[in-house]
């Protein structure tokens, strides 16, 4: 078996020790603690391999401290609000402003106030070394590890080494950017204190959920989007929904508009738009796209250009390398933590799978095949209304030449969403194909949807016949009756 130190002994280095290059043996090193890497671990201990996980920042990765936690934190108090305020005998009590300093501190705890504690304890239970410091291939099945202290373990796998270092906010080319202090997600998640005025650049995922949460909070927000909507990449529908919602909380949305300049003078920041329009604002979040942590882990050793996504095939191998193993956003298939982690389960089963030389199932849904990477990725967008969705939309399905059908439903239709709310506002779509009478996606967009869309995900994935989801009876009076809804629309079209 591979030799393997404690994390209390790589963690405390004597000052001796802390000059020499240590040299460790495992069966797989994982580089980044995240919750994709963190998963990578716990399937290959779990198949009796030894296993390091290299770790430069906080154990738990950026979901736990910076993206998926805080920022559902933040947007939980907002939801539940706004939920309130439209069931009656309710409504009056909560019309006033949300408790900001409550709402961070909620935050905080969700995030354990930034220490990883907790995250290194499950590491130690599942008997997965722990090696603090920067991690570099430095060659084939080989990982450096550079210290805190300076010191350097060089870190061997006799069978993977699993690249999960996630993905890192992605600022624009603007001139003294960098001086002005832009917010990205990290500092939109971790702000101590509410701006009195925020400007967001962009329309996704991040930027609608921000605007949701600080536009509550009592910051006064403007939105540029550079496209025609927000959420570009979901159906038409959800984007133009959530553009209404956040209009009417009092958010400026701005469609059509580029940033051509920011400054900041006497801490106030100004943006000029290339409409030619100055706005000012106490802070700036770009939130414009994501860049691959690639660029400085040792990829040139191994022949492959530093700060590029890595491709890899459905086991989560990287092209041309039997060895090496890029899991997460790193590989640019779906960067969302679930379907990182669901990448990683996958990846931890084939690896042990090839260690032990047993069978590897790549076929489409095998249990080493990520396959719902392509046809079946689930997302919620945490924004009143929320927005769930999965698999493809209807101009994707069509782009794959897929012949399909999209069924609308209204879901204030439903009997369950006007017990929900007063005055519900929300829209469901399937997409069916023709041929195969399956389900090819689904979105939702209301209030308290994000429960609805796991169904939506099982139905996918697993290709139910749609005569087979009539049997598959919705409770009353719910709002998932708007599977019967739907049925009936594509029945009666």
């Amino acid at each position: 078996m591979a030799t393997a130190h404690t994390t209390h002994q790589t963690d405390a280095m004597t000052e001796t020790q802390s000059t020499q290059t240590e040299s460790i043996a495992y069966d797989v090193v994982v580089l980044g603690a995240g919750p994709v890497g963190e998963n990578v671990a716990d399937r290959t201990r779990a198949a009796g391999l030894t296993t390091a996980v290299v770790e430069s920042e906080l154990v738990g990765g950026e979901c736990s401290y910076w993206a998926c936690m805080p920022s559902k934190a933040l947007l939980r108090p907002v939801i539940a609000r706004a939920d309130a305020r439209r069931v009656p005998g309710l409504s009056r009590s909560v019309q006033g402003p949300l408790d900001a300093a409550a709402v961070l501190e909620h935050r905080d705890f969700h995030t354990s106030h930034w220490k990883d504690d907790g995250q290194i304890r499950w590491l130690e239970g599942i008997g997965a070394d722990l090696h603090r410091g920067h991690g570099r291939i430095t060659g084939p099945r080989t990982v450096t590890v550079t210290g805190p202290d300076g010191g350097r373990r060089v870190l061997t796998a006799r069978h993977a080494v699993a690249v999960c270092t996630g993905s890192r906010a992605q600022l624009p080319d603007l001139p003294g950017l960098s001086e002005v202090g832009p917010w990205t997600s990290r500092e939109a998640t971790s702000a101590r204190s509410v701006p009195g005025r925020l400007v967001v650049v962009g329309g996704g995922v991040v930027a609608t959920e921000m605007a949701t949460a600080w536009q509550a909070l009592g910051s006064r927000v403007t939105v540029l989007v550079r496209g025609g909507g927000l959420l570009s990449r979901m159906e038409p529908f959800a984007g133009e929904l959530v553009a209404e919602a956040l209009t009417e909380a009092g958010a400026d949305v701005r469609t059509g508009t580029s940033v051509k300049s920011v400054t900041r003078e006497n801490g106030t920041v100004l943006v000029v738009t290339d409409g030619g329009d100055r706005i000012e604002a106490d802070e700036i979040l770009f939130a414009t796209g994501r860049a691959p942590r690639t660029d400085d882990i040792g990829l040139e050793t191994v022949g492959i250009e530093p700060g590029v996504w890595l491709g890899v095939d459905d086991s989560l191998r990287v092209n041309g390398h039997d060895w090496l193993y890029a899991v997460g956003d790193v590989n640019h298939r779906a960067l969302l933590t679930h379907q990182g982690k669901y990448q990683a389960r996958v990846a931890g089963a084939a690896i042990a799978a090839r260690a032990a030389g047993e069978p590897v199932r790549t076929e489409d849904w095998g249990a080493h095949a990520a396959t719902a990477d392509h046809a079946a990725v689930p997302q919620v967008v945490f924004t009143d209304p929320e927005v769930a969705a999965v698999g493809l939309s209807l101009a994707e399905a069509e782009q794959e030449g897929h012949r399909v059908r999209a069924v609308d439903v209204d879901l204030s239709s439903v009997a369950g969403a006007g017990l929900y709310a007063d005055g519900y506002k929300g829209r469901a779509r399937m997409v069916v194909d023709l041929e195969d009478e399956i389900l090819r996606g689904v979105t939702l967009v209301g209030p308290g949807v994000g429960e609805l869309v796991h169904s939506a995900t099982v139905a996918v994935a697993a290709e139910v016949p749609v005569g087979r989801l009539w049997h598959a009876v919705p409770s009353y009076p719910t709002i998932s009756e708007v599977w019967l809804r739907l049925l009936e629309a594509y029945r009666d079209a």
